[in-house]
């Protein structure tokens, strides 16, 4: 094979299978690269390997690091130049002093992270102003000595820090944690890190683990009485004007229609026309309850006033979820900014159960409704939503706060469907309980979320 030949890449390899009528051959041939290209191959390998190890360190260094060990580094590698450079006896004092400080450092980052660690929470569910209570569980399994460490805990936007110390093969360690919820909210527990480093926090070595745990801070809620004790007695089982088939409250009689039931067939009628007539009911009216949460901030006049309507709003919702009733809890959908001012969005909060209910309304969160960073919808705009979307509703409640004036209640009042009770709920601490009617709603002011239970239970709502 000439020179120039053999600078070529040669045909990929391949099998080769020759059959007789009694056995098969299989020949193998190989692809070999020619000198300058295999070459090129074996730098471009050699190149992204040295690319990935350059990679590696510098995450190291970052990693491991911190800025005054940078600084330490750039001293001692400074000093020795100007020292060597310009013979100054400062500069490798300086150098000295920083290379030793970095040496000191280094037996602290040595032997490897080992452990096992187990974080137990007594509880996944708090109410706002109670404790959340767990345990830290770290065990050596390595065969050599661990030095000691710090578990770095992130709860929610804080940190919990534990101190390990110093464990042998096998070492159990176990930190008590108290983790206080005092308002409202949802609380990423993790991940945890595992840090050793030195005394001066020059180096330092980290491993994490990723499991996160969630913790639902429910509102602080109220016993309330029951729904039959108000309004809603007299509105459960009541008969409407919708005709239907088959319920309580007879109507009249109709002529048989194909499909209609045979047990419903009034003989009576059926004798004296000749004719087969079936019976006809008014549909018996089902209480459904909706509960409007404002979540503009601009209604209120600060966050504890928001929170109490927050626990408000849950109270009524919770209560008419228990008593197994149809319920809406309403607020505003948060607004994409290239949405504002143009699209009015609202959602509603699960009601499977009083449990799924009060996670939703651990996350909720206010806005405003006003200006360039308007977020949500004001309380008139939701109401319109829900008379748009939920006809057929018995009571409304608004849950609001101080700010909302009179004037916008009984405008939201007039967007919902006509015919149906409105109680507009009016947070305000430090104000005098009571209870205010118009021709539209009844407006309740409430002080604290006490007051609440005490007003319905004289029958505010009737």
């Amino acid at each position: 094979m000439s020179a120039p030949e053999r600078l070529l890449r040669e045909p990929a390899g391949h099998d080769t299978v020759t059959s007789t009528r009694g056995a098969s051959v299989t020949r193998r041939s190989a692809t070999r690269l020619g000198g300058i290209t295999g070459g090129a191959v074996r730098l471009r390998r050699g190149w992204r390997r040295a690319g990935d190890a350059a990679g590696r360190a510098v995450r190291w260094v970052r990693e491991t690091v911190s800025p005054a060990g940078v600084l330490l580094a750039v001293l001692t590698v400074g000093g020795v130049l100007a020292g060597w450079a310009f013979g100054w006896m400062e500069a490798w004092v300086v150098a000295a002093i920083a290379g030793v400080l970095l040496l000191a450092c280094v037996p602290f980052l040595l032997g490897a992270h080992d452990y096992r660690v187990r974080l137990e929470l007594d509880r996944d569910r708090v109410v706002a102003g109670s404790e959340i209570r767990g345990g830290l569980d770290l065990v050596n399994e390595g065969r050599r000595l661990a030095l000691p460490g710090v578990v770095d805990l992130p709860v929610g936007t804080g940190l919990v820090e534990a101190h390990v110390p110093l464990l042998r093969a096998g070492a159990h360690h176990h930190e008590e944690l108290v983790i206080a919820a005092q308002r409202r909210g949802v609380i990423d527990i993790g991940p945890m890190t595992v840090s050793r480093g030195d005394p001066l926090r020059i180096l330092r070595r980290e491993l994490s683990w990723p499991e996160v745990q969630r913790v639902y801070v429910h509102p602080v809620t109220a016993q309330l009485p029951p729904s039959s004790a108000g309004l809603i007695r007299d509105l459960e089982g009541a008969p409407s004007s919708q005709l239907v088939d088959a319920d309580l409250s007879f109507h009249a009689v109709r002529e048989y229609a194909p499909g209609d039931s045979q047990r419903h067939i009034h003989w009576k009628a059926t004798a004296r026309t000749g004719t087969l007539m079936v019976r006809q009911y008014e549909e018996s009216r089902h209480a459904r309850i909706a509960v409007l949460l404002d979540l503009d901030l601009g209604g209120y006049r600060d966050e504890d006033e928001f929170e109490l309507a927050v626990s408000a709003a849950a109270s009524l919702g919770v209560q008419g979820v228990r008593e197994g009733r149809d319920v809406l809890v309403g607020v505003s959908a948060e607004l994409d900014p290239a949405d504002r001012g143009s699209v009015q969005a609202m959602r509603s909060l699960p009601t499977v159960s009083p449990r799924v209910l009060l996670d939703a309304t651990s996350a909720i969160e206010g806005g405003a409704a006003e200006g360039l960073d308007a977020d949500v919808i004001r309380l008139e705009s939701l109401a319109a939503l829900v008379a748009r979307s939920f006809a057929d509703l018995s009571i409304a409640y608004l849950v609001t706060g101080a700010e909302v004036p009179t004037a916008r209640l009984r405008r939201a009042a007039v967007a919902l469907p006509p015919g149906i009770a409105i109680v507009a709920v009016r947070c305000e601490p430090g104000a005098e309980p009571g209870l205010r009617r118009s021709r539209e709603l009844a407006v309740l002011t409430i002080a604290e979320l006490a007051d609440l239970g005490q007003l319905l239970a004289r029958g505010a709502a009737r």
